[in-house]
């Protein structure tokens, strides 16, 4: 199993270049960054995790430009988004972003998608939140559209256009990988019909985490798909959680750190350097 770092990047912590060299240099596969546009000053959206919303949520930085400087100082370090809310972007200029980003790192990009949580947040954006799932899935089949044809179209309920013509396109092919973030009960139906792995919270929603694996893979196998990978974002602290994940076949899991400032933040992460190194 490979190790990766999780943190939101705000305007308070680690320099997003300073921390994506620390995290190659402690051997953590990758770095994973999320994505709010803004948080609504009025919200009645209750916050997933319970009580008020934390700091961190309304001083992110932007994850393309933040990811953007790591791969400009990396070389090998994958660059994630944990996940990069696409019901509230739009599928061409997304498309050309992380094509870039993909074609700029030699082909680093892990992108995690999510339809989001903040009902607030993404009306201000002038999404539907009754259609955010329909969305979501139209605006990444779109992407998959313009990054693996010359001339592409879309038509959906949601999205739609004519054949365009769009480059650069991303260095991996077919096009970096698309992982769907969600621990719903229809999170395994999205990650087969347009996903190429899923991105589960390791916070809430982790019992049985082992069985919808399995579940996953063998609808998987009966499509006629390769093994779908499992990158699991986040787990409680100590040995326990890293060992379930283990078990539970987890290709990456993504240790999630607090937005600190260097001085606070490189102890932390030789910390979790070490963790991942008992179970590398």
């Amino acid at each position: 199993m490979k190790f990766g770092i999780g943190m939101f990047p705000t305007d308070y912590a680690m320099n997003p270049a300073d921390l994506g060299r620390a995290c190659e240099e402690r051997g953590f596969d990758s770095l994973y960054f999320p994505e709010h546009t803004h948080i609504p000053a009025s919200r009645e959206t209750p916050f997933p995790g319970g009580g008020e919303i934390p700091r961190e949520y309304t001083h992110l930085l932007d994850p393309f430009v933040s990811l953007g400087m790591i791969a400009a100082v990396t070389t090998k370090l994958r660059l994630g988004f944990g996940v990069c809310l696409v019901t509230e972007r739009d599928p061409i200029v997304t498309a050309k972003e992380v094509a870039t980003l993909d074609l700029l790192s030699g082909g680093r990009v892990d992108f995690g998608v999510g339809a989001g949580w903040n009902i607030e947040e993404m009306a201000n954006h002038g999404t539907d939140p009754a259609r955010r799932f329909r969305l979501q899935r139209e605006r990444v089949e779109a992407m998959k559209e313009i990054w693996t044809n010359d001339d592409a179209e879309y038509h959906g309920q949601l999205v739609d256009f004519d054949p365009v013509w769009s480059w650069p396109k991303p260095a991996q092919k077919p096009h970096p990988p698309v992982l769907i973030g969600n621990n719903g009960p229809n999170a395994l139906n999205r990650v087969l019909r347009y996903g190429d792995g899923w991105m589960p919270l390791g916070f809430r929603g982790a019992d049985g985490l082992a069985e919808q694996i399995r579940e996953l893979r063998s609808r998987g196998a009966d499509a006629g798909r390769q093994r779908i990978p499992v990158v699991q974002f986040g787990c409680e602290d100590g040995d326990g959680p890293v060992e379930a994940a283990i078990e539970a076949e987890v290709d990456s899991l993504i240790l999630v750190v607090p937005s600190l400032p260097e001085g606070e933040m490189l102890p932390l992460l030789d910390a979790k350097a070490e963790l991942a190194a008992r179970f590398s």
